[in-house]
């Protein structure tokens, strides 16, 4: 093991033992289960002693998930990706988008079954195509359909879970799917990745996973809410340092496929599919800073695609960049 790593899971153990007895609030913290950096923090208690917390991790298949639990108020933070938060915000879901876990590249691909005849995505015409409805791969797929001049009822789209998905394809039932790791990986072996979000980025149909809040919870906890963005910052920047250091043989990559389930072979690759910021970048007009504007966006194309009912005229007021701001410093 590193000895920046041993040392970040080493944390304040010492100092956490003479904290006393005294109970701990319990959150729940979603995400995706992507083997990213942030990952490292369900490893240790470092976040715990940071917060004063009791953590419960808990992966969601799909961003609509995260909704549904935030609406219940069951979650008060998680990861979410930008087609749902700007499908909750556009409902009335009291969160804020607080910074970006990550912005997505070949992370999310249109993935072809071999003998399929898709060699791009043009080739998707009458074709069946798996994919989380409501998730960024969604908007993407929409985006890239657009894009190629397709529309929707040209392609038979088949609303499924990443499970789901993996078993279709096992059974021959799709033709591609637009997805994520670790199904990304496992459909690739008998499939090609025709194009990645990174690409339809470039068209116009930028993604990423942010992380998101409950309005009040974030009022009532500020300083802990800045607390955790300074640990995920923290762990990122221990990637962004050095991320070829970063083999499936290192103890960082280990730690994050035993955190996740995933191979250690893969995980590098998997990292490479993402785009990870500094805390300092995030606060700045083009991201943070640019933020509402950008869900506007993502919320007026999902109108037009009959993805949602209507569209807010301004979205300043689920985007909270101070929270960043204060744990750049």
């Amino acid at each position: 093991m590193s000895l920046k790593l041993k040392h970040f899971l080493l944390g304040a153990a010492a100092t956490a033992l003479l904290a006393g007895q005294a109970l701990a609030e319990k959150v729940i913290i979603g995400h995706f289960g992507n083997p990213t950096p942030m990952q490292l923090l369900s490893t240790s208690d470092e976040l715990a002693q940071a917060t004063g917390w009791e953590i419960e991790w808990r992966k969601f298949d799909a961003g609509t998930d995260v909704i549904a639990a935030m609406a219940s108020g069951d979650v008060v933070l998680s990861e979410l990706g930008s087609s749902p938060i700007a499908i909750g915000t556009s409902a009335g879901l009291e969160i804020e988008l607080i910074a970006y876990s990550d912005v997505i590249g070949k992370a999310e691909s249109l993935i072809a079954r071999e003998g399929s005849g898709i060699a791009s995505v043009a080739d998707l015409k009458g074709k069946t195509v798996g994919v989380p409805i409501g998730s960024t791969a969604h908007y993407s797929l929409m985006g890239a359909l657009q894009h190629e001049g397709l529309a929707e009822t040209d392609v038979n789209i088949v609303g499924m879970k990443p499970d789901d998905i993996a078993a279709a394809w096992g059974q021959g039932t799709i033709d591609a799917a637009w997805i994520w790791q670790p199904v990304q990986s496992e459909i690739l072996k008998t499939g090609t990745l025709v194009v990645g979000a990174d690409q339809t980025a470039e068209w116009g149909f930028p993604t990423y996973d942010g992380w998101v809040v409950s309005k009040s919870f974030a009022e009532a906890n500020p300083d802990k809410i800045v607390a955790f963005l300074k640990a995920v910052d923290k762990v990122n920047g221990m990637y962004l340092a050095n991320p070829a250091a970063w083999t499936a043989d290192s103890a960082e990559v280990k730690a994050l496929a035993a955190a996740t389930g995933a191979d250690p072979a893969q995980v590098p690759g998997i990292l490479e599919g993402f785009t990870f910021l500094p805390m300092a970048e995030q606060i700045g007009e083009a991201w943070l800073g640019g933020a509402a504007p950008k869900i506007k966006t993502t919320a007026d194309f999902l109108v037009k695609a009959g993805r949602i009912e209507a569209a807010l005229d301004d979205y300043s007021a689920f985007v909270n960049p101070t929270y960043a701001a204060a744990a750049a410093q």
